[in-house]
Order: C-alpha cells, then structure tokens, then sequence
C-alpha cells in the first residue's frame, strides 16, 4: 500500500482536534465537520481500491502457485516413464524442469502470503474508517440538532431557559469533542471522585500483588 495512503489513514482515523476547536470558535463546526466526512469517504475508496488489486494479486498468485505444483506432480509421474524405457536423458531433463518449479515456489507462496496479509491490513483499515466516519456523523448530527433547538428557543427564552439551553450546548461541544479523542470538560467534584476511584484501584492491584507473592513464597 503507499505510504502517502498509510499516512493519510494514520491521520483520519486518529483524528485532529485542533482544527475542530478552531471551526468552533469560528462557528463553522458543521462545515469541518462534513468536510473531514468527505475526506473519509474519499479515503475508504481509495483503501477499497487497493483491497481489490491485493485480491486480484493473491487470486493470480495462488492460481500461479496450483498451476506449477500440477506441473511438478506431472513430471514426477513423467521421471518415473522416462525411467522405465531407459530414457535418462528425458528424466534429466524432467527433473531439471522440476528443480526451476521448485526454486519458483517458496516465492510464489510468499506472494500469496503477502497479498493475504495486504488484504487483512486493509480490511481493517476500512473498518477503522468506517468507524470513524460514523463517530464523525453523529457528532455532526448532534450539533445540527442543537442548532435548530437553540434557534427554535431563542426567541423566548426565559433565564432558566438559557440556562438549560447553554448546558445542551456544553453537553453537545463535550460530546464532539470526545468524538475527536479530546476528553470532555469535568467538574472539580468529577475529577475529585474519578481520583478517588483510582486511587482504590491501585490500592486494590496492591493487594493483590502482595496476596500473589505471599502465595508464591508458601509454595515455594
């Protein structure tokens, strides 16, 4: 596969928060938004391309690779005739032939190999692109939604309203954002518990550890 492909992979699927932080500030999410969807599509049929040529070559290499083991088989049986009429010339020149097959073999296998792992690598490369691209729809689905929801209230929202209306928009943003692996906001009392959490986490692995070795030093 190119490497520029690869790279371009590498890229989409990880995927790029600064350029949404900056459209959001311009106020033009939806447009980066379906651009890098484009983008995705433009790029999984690219991946798809080269799917079906390492298809075709892994379909070429193992119709290759039957033919010149037919080939092998048939001069063995021919060595075996040659043989039998006191021909040692024609079985020479028969086992010649089989030593060419055999010397082309392991590099016809190894084709057929690499073309099988072609064809996985970029299987998943469609299916991380695919992923991706469903990630980045809902993203822009929920922010069209509440677009049309702020639209629909702003023009008789009431101070609980707005206030309501700004959490919507702050769940949406954090929502976007961790669609791009950017970790959404959290208050100081999330943070608080969440380090909590895994404090009681690495105190547990501790224990655990400590149970392990003594279990060890008694077996011992």
């Amino acid at each position: 596969m190119p490497e520029g492909l690869l790279s371009r992979i590498g890229r989409l699927v990880s995927g790029s928060a600064n350029a949404l932080v900056e459209s959001l500030e311009n106020a033009a999410p939806e447009m980066v938004l379906g651009e890098s969807i484009r983008e995705i599509d433009a790029a999984i049929k690219d991946v798809k391309e080269q799917l079906g040529k390492a298809e075709a070559a892994k379909y070429l290499a193992s119709k290759s690779l039957n033919t010149e083991n037919v080939k092998h088989n048939t001069l063995a049986d021919q060595i075996n005739d040659a043989l039998a009429a006191n021909r040692d010339d024609l079985a020479e020149a028969a086992i010649a032939k089989q030593m060419d097959i055999e010397a082309m073999i392991p590099v016809i296998e190894k084709a057929v190999i690499d073309a099988d792992t072609d064809i996985k690598e970029l299987a998943s490369f469609v299916s991380a692109l695919e992923a991706k691209k469903r990630e980045m729809q809902e993203a822009l689905n929920d922010f069209i939604q509440a677009q049309k929801h702020a639209s629909a209230t702003e023009a008789h929202a009431a101070p609980d309203d707005v206030n309501n209306r700004v959490d919507h928009a702050e769940s949406v943003f954090n929502r976007i954002m961790a669609n791009q692996g950017v970790p959404a906001n959290q208050s100081n009392a999330d943070e608080k518990k969440l380090a909590e959490l895994n404090e009681l986490s690495r105190q547990n692995r501790i224990k655990e550890r400590l149970a392990k070795a003594k279990t060890s030093l008694s077996d011992a």
